[in-house]
């Protein structure tokens, strides 16, 4: 594996012999205090203090109608299913995620520009803005499987190269989230400590994590530990609503087994200053539609 010029150290050691616990060494919230934005100071504290903050609701039922219907087509589109950016539940082969969605959909273009989702990353991330990965997550009823407990920075910076801690998610629901179905769980204040995991990167790990998530997984007793210390917060509401987390949130959801699908689209916005290098614990970055390498321009 090559190493990239522009990056001397790594902060976020991960994937070796043993677990470690890294405090953080980057700003949770980047912008200065009290920087203008839709988000109120409040608001800020919350997600610098919690790593999470649920905005309910941010877009409108009618909104809520065309997303929806734009995530139906895609998933059931016959070429769509068989593009390598769908994955596919390996229980049911139904749908479960579609990635790239903003460069293959007009309508989730917009959404990635809306001033409601692009002016709150950038007040969090305190600069200009790009989309280093987004999709839509399926999760139909009676079986749908789960994503196991993780920190998407562990993977990004693993796998994709992100050297610091400024990205951050919006997922935005487009079903009802309920208790029982699957939703999203967050560990309030993971934010603040990285967990490094144990095991090297298999090759082309992307192609069976995207499915089942093994490499870069806390062990039983980091996991435990972690929950005792801040407990676990499960995030429902209404379609229409969205949470934004950290990258370094360490979080995950159960299986769908009931007969309400859960349904969310998913961006992930990086700061301009944030570029990727070479993965840090990889043999090679992940394709382009999973984790954005190509030369980018901030959206506008």
């Amino acid at each position: 594996m090559t190493t990239a010029p522009e990056r001397t150290t790594d902060l976020y050691p991960t994937r070796g012999a043993i677990e470690v616990f890294t405090p953080r060494q980057d700003p949770v919230v980047w912008s200065e205090r009290g920087a203008a934005g839709p988000i109120p100071p409040s608001g800020l504290q919350a997600f610098e203090r919690d790593g999470f903050l649920t905005v309910n609701p941010l877009i409108s039922p009618e909104e809520v109608a065309i997303y929806r219907a734009e995530l139906d087509r895609l998933i059931f589109d016959p070429d769509m299913r068989a593009d390598e950016r769908s994955i596919i539940e390996p229980t049911s082969q139904d749908v479960r995620s579609v990635f790239e969605v903003h460069k293959i959909s007009e309508v989730f273009a917009g959404l990635v520009r809306d001033p409601r989702v692009l002016d709150r990353a950038r007040q969090i991330l305190g600069s200009d803005v790009y989309v280093h990965q987004s999709r839509i997550n399926v999760k139909p009823g009676f079986g749908a499987s789960g994503f196991y407990w993780h920190s998407d920075f562990e993977t990004w910076h693993a796998e994709d190269g992100l050297p610091r801690m400024r990205t951050v998610s919006i997922s935005i629901a487009l079903t009802e989230n309920y208790d029982t179905n699957g939703s999203l769980m967050i560990i309030p204040g993971s934010h603040k400590t990285f967990l490094g995991c144990v095991g090297a990167t298999p090759k082309d790990n992307y192609k069976k994590s995207l499915q089942i998530q093994e490499a870069g997984t806390p062990s039983d007793k980091a996991l435990t530990e972690m929950a005792s210390r801040h407990g676990i917060k499960l995030l429902t509401g209404p379609a229409g609503s969205a949470t934004w987390f950290d990258c370094n949130c360490m979080h995950g959801s159960g299986d769908n087994i009931t007969p309400f699908p859960r349904s969310n689209v998913f961006i992930v916005f990086n700061s301009v200053d944030n570029a990727a290098v070479e993965p840090f614990a990889a043999p090679a970055p992940r394709p382009e539609f999973i984790g954005a390498r190509a030369p980018f321009v901030p959206i506008k």
